[in-house]
């Protein structure tokens, strides 16, 4: 029997116990408050700062320098990679693009250029666009696209090898509008069609285009001498009507791709073009400089993308070229208005500091980590310190190599399948761990897209299929 005092502190007791559980329960919603409150209210933060960590949505990524912020486990590498999907495609060079769960892939079958949406993670198709392409490559290489989508918020850009520049809708691939880059500039075809890879600032789409004279000839082969430009070495568009808003520059068109950065306070543009660098303001249109680089043999292209360096001050920035024909590398000091030297590989010399292709290095810690060497019988990773030109060393690969760096490591990708990790180290060739994916996977020649990195997912590109692995 229960005495009335022992009723009472029961009573005290297991309504304390209810309070308790009461108070708890408030808590609970309140914190799931807050939490729902503060995801509401940085919906576009968080996607910002997703896309820059995770995303890859233009050529050399989310930056332009052929970096992401994610990491690596280099231990996880020495188990192997795991699959998660692959899928075939048609003709072409063109790397892949990832932005926002979607997965871009610009090829080409037949007679008609596509491209291709995906779904990031399991490579199921969303929608696709064609057009019709009549590019013939004039070496016999495969005639399929070589620059890469560019993803900028709802739009997508694609500049086919025929040289038509297309801007679709993201969500369903409707097209907005296109420009006939040869037509419209007198374009002469270039010795491997259209391969430069448009860049957006504020409202501007700018693109190397390169155009010429009326009745220069059809393509450079049948040139008589020297091809003229006409003032449309690069030609920035509305990016969302197509329409012209200036056109500078009596360059031709190269393979490299421009880059923007901010130097002072104002914005910059480089564009190696086929007779050298180019230092422009790309809001206003105005040429700032033009240094000659280029072979002086008439086969010859540039195609590495310059490298942007700080310089440890505000007022200035390195910028590095480099091209495989006899040439070689120099790095330039820009700041105000002009450059000056800071070095250059002598002409003269037959040792050049770094002969890059079409792969462009990667900047880490003040030196240089790039695949030098025209052919793939002896090419070899080098690094080079940037500031001096300085070799610090050499290890033969006997495969040109496109590098993507990953957090505090590169990945190296082979032309044959071959896949690297490596360490950044200026002492010394640090490899990491080694997968020769042309025998794992059947990863066939020509793999010349860099590696792309997004959302924990590592994709290539190989002759005829698209491999999406886990980032270890």
């Amino acid at each position: 029997m229960i005495e009335d005092d022992q009723v009472g502190q029961t009573i005290t007791y297991s309504s304390m116990c209810y309070n308790v559980a009461r108070l708890k329960t408030q808590l609970l919603w309140f914190a799931l408050l807050i939490f729902i409150i503060r995801s509401e209210s940085r919906p576009v933060l968080s996607q910002m700062e997703d896309e820059a960590d995770r995303g890859w949505p233009q050529f050399l990524g989310p930056s332009r320098d052929g970096k992401s912020s994610l990491q690596t486990d280099p231990s996880a590498w020495q188990e192997g990679l795991s699959l998660v999907w692959r899928t075939k495609i048609g003709s072409g060079y063109a790397s892949p693009t990832v932005s926002d769960g979607r997965l871009f892939i610009f090829d080409r079958q037949k007679h008609l250029a596509r491209l291709i949406c995906y779904q990031a993670e399991t490579g199921q198709p969303i929608w696709e666009f064609n057009y019709p392409s009549d590019y013939e490559d004039l070496y016999g290489y495969d005639s399929g696209p070589r620059v890469c989508p560019l993803v900028d918020q709802e739009r997508v850009y694609v500049f086919g090898a025929e040289g038509v520049l297309h801007c679709l809708t993201v969500a369903e691939g409707k097209l907005i509008w296109s420009v006939d880059t040869i037509k419209q500039f007198g374009v002469v075809q270039n010795f491997f069609g259209t391969g430069s890879s448009p860049i957006v600032i504020d409202q501007l789409l700018i693109v190397q285009i390169g155009g010429s004279p009326p009745g220069m000839a059809q393509n450079i082969l049948q040139v008589k001498g020297k091809l003229l430009g006409n003032g449309s070495g690069i030609v920035a568009f509305n990016k969302l009507t197509g329409q012209v808003v200036y056109q500078i520059s009596d360059e031709l068109a190269s393979y490299a791709s421009p880059v923007l950065t901010t130097i002072g306070s104002r914005e910059w543009g480089f564009a190696f073009m086929r007779g050298g660098l180019v230092g422009f303001d790309p809001l206003q249109g105005k040429v700032n400089f033009h240094f000659p680089w280029r072979s002086t043999k008439f086969e010859s292209v540039n195609a590495a993308s310059p490298v942007i360096i700080t310089d440890n001050t505000f007022e200035a920035k390195l910028v590095f070229i480099s091209e495989s024909y006899q040439i070689g590398s120099a790095v330039l000091r820009v700041s105000g208005g002009g450059y000056s030297v800071v070095w250059q590989d002598l002409k003269e010399r037959r040792d050049k500091s770094m002969l890059l292709h079409w792969n462009t290095p990667i900047h880490h810690g003040g030196y240089l980590y790039g695949c030098s060497g025209r052919h793939s019988q002896g090419a070899e990773l080098r690094c080079v310190e940037a500031q001096t030109g300085k070799v610090m060393w050499s290890h033969p690969v006997d495969e040109r190599m496109s590098l993507t760096a990953v957090g505090d490591h590169i990945i190296g990708l082979g032309e044959y399948g071959n896949l690297l990790l490596l360490r950044p180290n200026p002492t010394e060739f640090e490899l990491q761990a080694y997968h020769s994916l042309s025998e794992t996977e059947g990863l066939k020649y020509p793999a010349w897209a860099a590696p792309i990195v997004a959302y924990g997912f590592l994709y290539l590109r190989g002759r005829d299929h698209v491999y999406c692995f886990d980032l270890p």
